[in-house]
């Protein structure tokens, strides 16, 4: 008894450290504050979701070396709508004469000019997040501004879509605080209790949101969604400790009642807290780091929370207060008990088929049609991009690149797998320097000798042999020199840009007319080679006419390696585009699913083991919040929709840690009154304890989802929210109206498999009269009573009384006495029967001195 006691002075003794100091805590987050909200604007922002593929995917290396061995143009494909071919020819020049626009292409063919559509395929002077590229985007757009015009490119796209979902994500949080300010107003007691709960939320938020510029670089999907997932997550923490301060206000005055009722709640909400916690724990396992991204992003999202709920949320209730006794209104919030009536009804018949329809929806789920290129996603609404691309696709098919890097100077087995590639049906354009003709007569990496090399470039016989030596030199091949250079042969592009550094140093002297020519040709080859040719690799790119995900896709990648094969080793082969992004993926799905699935429910079970001290409860809570994950995800299986891989990922991960928490709240509170009353009962009374928490946590997160679902224009984004709003509302579905079943069926799994070493073993009585109690009491005594006593009490009693095994051994005693007559499974205890008086000063003493600590 000792041991608790001082359990419960040292929560009170911090709460009553941080409501003295509360003063101090405002200082410390008003600067806090000031901090995050001068850095929010400086959070860097990934939009690209492949840079988030593991290092040692495909993809991932390509991506890499591409970045660091080549240059790759920015580029649009531009749809001019409802224009004759004429006037679309006219727009090629003015396109060309925009500056920063390096090269457009346009003919009469069926891939420029359909009906009366022209597409017109774009390269810019720069990178594509190079500024001269993106002004000129706008200027084209500028230029085209009087024609029904579709541009697709991403040229610039990462700050239009940064941009647009900020917007979208403003609406959705000014939404959803309506939402929550609607549910609190039903919830609540006090209409200022909402300004106090909506305070500490925009507090966490913000010191979240500007700690995010400590990590560096975050992705735009947690960006965008880590604010109103918060918001859903954790403003119950708050909800939680404001109720709490409600009831111990009712009789005491606003200050100790703060302190109670966070001594209270800081146990309480820590442990509510680390189911949540534990999901978002697991998705930082996965090798697709996206899901660490937003993993530790909603861990700090959180600990936030909490911190703000702790250490600020006593200082806003004190200044509140008085607002609060004002403001008091009846709770709307009904009674349910019909739904623990027909949990009665059908405790036998529930549980059955809902493991039926758990086998059921386990096998629909995992037959879901998974998407992993987000640009086939669907969603409620479409950025413009999203729009001019599936407009141009309409009309003009796919276009989907495919670069292929290979060791870099074998020219004639690039010539052969380039032809090789053009024989495939699928395959539209390709493009390498093995092809890149420089006349009718030779390609870029043709070798010839001496005498063609003068004629295709007009220069003297006598300088051209002069070079040709001096690049065997400069090669360490010294045989042509002695044997004859008139038949040593070298690739054009080689001896070009060789011909060019020569002339650069001084070594070769040209007229006019040659050194313009020369220098025109240099910026041609040097371009392709820039493009095509690095440091180890060379890169061939491929446009074909599959799309960029399925069984199509990936067959077509099985064509390419298999022709690369033939002439170089496979382990030197590197395939990028968004079909090998999206294989990868694919990959690293299988394995990530695994470990979401299997390391939160884990994590959660381990957490309700040490909760509930039972075996059995735990799996009957996690069987349920995963059946309600399952069916989630057979729905798109049912309408036959798809699911985007990150949607499923992420959601599963918080849906498990998030509403175990409903399913937490009727198991414990029904353990609780199950020995208070008998089980058909309690489960009535349980569901309607439980229900205003589950609806207002609840409501807000199914809300929250469904919100972000139809009105985020990113389709990354708009999945994860349909997802979570609809699995959150079957979670509190099942949660109400399956587990109350499954808890009265299960009660002997329960109890047979509950943790007995060391437990209280409750003894049930029902007794009246005046009566000696020396031990532990839990039930009614003209009210509710779960405390030490030490003293005599007279009345009529409901109530479980328990004796223990204690570390000594010795069991402590249990007297109980009905108007002189002792319990017949109790030992009468003479000494304290005799002096009843005395017990009773004892207990008014004890009284006084818990009175004082408060």
């Amino acid at each position: 008894m000792e041991e608790k006691k001082e359990k419960g002075n040292f929560w009170l003794t911090v709460a009553t450290f941080i409501v003295n100091k509360r003063k101090a805590f405002l200082v410390l987050f008003a600067i806090a504050c000031i901090y995050c909200a001068a850095c929010m604007n400086k959070v860097s922002v990934n939009q690209d979701i492949t840079k988030y593929l593991p290092a040692d995917s495909e993809t991932r290396i390509g991506l890499t070396l591409m970045d660091e061995q080549f240059m790759t143009y920015g580029s649009a494909r531009i749809m001019v709508s409802n224009i004759t071919w004429q006037d679309a020819d006219a727009l090629v020049e003015k396109l060309e004469a925009v500056e920063g626009v390096k090269e457009v292409a346009f003919d009469d063919s069926a891939d420029h000019y359909n009906g009366t559509n022209a597409l017109f395929d774009v390269t810019f002077d720069g990178a594509e997040d190079d500024e001269i590229s993106k002004d000129a985007k706008q200027a084209v757009k500028e230029l085209l501004s009087d024609y029904d015009t579709y541009i697709s490119t991403s040229v610039g796209s990462e700050e239009e879509q940064t941009e647009s979902l900020n917007n979208d994500m403003n609406l959705i949080l000014v939404l959803a605080v309506v939402i929550i300010v609607v549910v609190l107003l039903i919830s609540t007691k006090a209409y200022m209790e909402i300004p106090v709960l909506l305070i500490t939320f925009g507090v966490a938020a913000l010191l979240n949101k500007g700690t995010n510029y400590l990590m560096g670089t975050i992705s735009s999907v947690t960006d965008s969604i880590s604010v109103v997932l918060q918001l859903a997550l954790a403003i119950d923490y708050a909800i939680i400790f404001c109720d709490r301060f409600m009831e111990e206000h009712e009789t005491m005055d606003a200050e100790s009642a703060i302190k109670v009722a966070l001594s209270k709640a800081i146990p309480e909400i820590s442990s509510s807290s680390l189911t949540t916690i534990s999901g978002m724990v697991a998705m930082m396992f996965m090798h697709f780091r996206l899901g660490y991204d937003m993993g530790i992003v909603l861990v700090k999202a959180i600990i936030f929370s909490l911190i703000s709920v702790f250490f600020l949320m006593p200082a806003i209730l004190m200044i509140f207060a008085k607002g609060i006794d004002n403001t008091h209104h009846k709770s709307f919030v009904p009674n349910i008990s019909f739904a623990g009536k027909w949990a009665n009804l059908t405790r036998f018949i529930v549980p059955p088929v809902f493991v039926i329809l758990l086998c059921f929806a386990a096998w629909m789920a995992n037959n879901c049609s998974y998407l992993y290129d987000v640009n086939s996603v669907p969603a409620a609404r479409e950025s413009e991009t999203r729009i001019a691309k599936h407009k141009i696709e309409d009309e003009f098919g796919v276009s989907n690149q495919i670069a292929i890097l290979v060791p870099k100077g074998d020219y004639e087995s690039e010539k052969k797998v380039l032809k090789e590639f053009e024989t495939l049906d699928y395959v539209n354009t390709v493009t390498g320097l093995a092809n890149v003709s420089i006349n009718d007569d030779y390609v870029l990496t043709d070798k010839i000798a001496p005498r063609a090399f003068s004629e295709l470039t007009d220069l003297d016989i006598e300088i051209v042999r002069v070079l040709y030596m001096a690049y065997a030199y400069d090669q360490g091949q010294n045989g042509p020199i002695f044997t004859g250079i008139d038949e040593y042969k070298v690739p054009i592009i080689d001896m070009f840009l060789f011909l060019y550094d020569q002339y650069e140093e001084g070594y070769v002297t040209l007229d006019a007319d040659m050194d313009e020519k020369l220098t025109d040709l240099y910026n041609t080859l040097h371009d392709a080679q820039l493009q095509l040719q690095g440091e180890d690799y060379s890169r061939l790119v491929l446009t074909v006419s599959v799309p960029t995900e399925g069984d199509e896709a990936y067959t077509a990648m099985d064509d390419i390696r298999n022709i690369c094969a033939k002439y170089y080793n496979k382990s030197d082969v590197i395939l990028v585009g968004d079909c090998t992004s999206n294989h990868d993926l694919m990959s690293s799905f299988a394995t990530d699913n695994i470990i979401i699935s299997v390391l939160t429910a884990l994590f959660v079970m381990i957490i309700l083991l040490f909760t509930f001290q039972s075996a059995g409860l735990p799996i009957l809570l996690v069987l349920t919040i995963q059946g309600s994950i399952w069916i989630n995800f057979s729905v798109p299986t049912l309408t036959g929709g798809s699911v985007f891989f990150i949607a499923y990922l992420i959601v599963s991960a918080i849906q498990m840690g998030a509403t175990i928490d409903y399913a937490i709240v009727i198991s414990s509170r029904y353990m609780v009154l199950k020995k208070q009353m008998p089980i058909h009962e309690a489960i009535i009374e349980t569901i309607n304890q439980a229900f205003p928490t589950i609806f207002t946590s609840g409501t807000i997160l199914t809300g929250a989802g469904f919100l972000i679902g139809q009105i985020a224009s990113d389709a990354t984004v708009a999945s994860i929210g349909i997802a979570l709003g609809r699995g959150t509302l079957i979670s509190i579905i099942l949660v109400l109206f399956v587990l109350p079943q499954i808890l009265l069926l299960g009660d002997i799994i329960i109890e047979k498999t509950a943790l007995t070493i060391n437990l209280p073993q409750a003894t049930r009585r029902d007794v009246s009269g005046r009566m000696i109690v020396n031990g532990r009491v839990k039930g009614y005594i003209q009210g509710e009573i779960d405390a030490e006593i030490k003293g005599s009490f007279s009345g009529s009693m409901q109530a479980s009384f328990e004796s223990r095994l204690p570390i000594g051994g010795k069991e402590t005693e249990l007297v109980m006495e009905q108007e002189g007559l002792t319990q017949p499974d109790d030992a009468a205890q003479p000494d304290t029967a005799a002096q009843p008086g005395e017990q009773d000063a004892k207990k008014e003493d004890s009284d006084e001195e818990q009175n004082e600590q408060l």
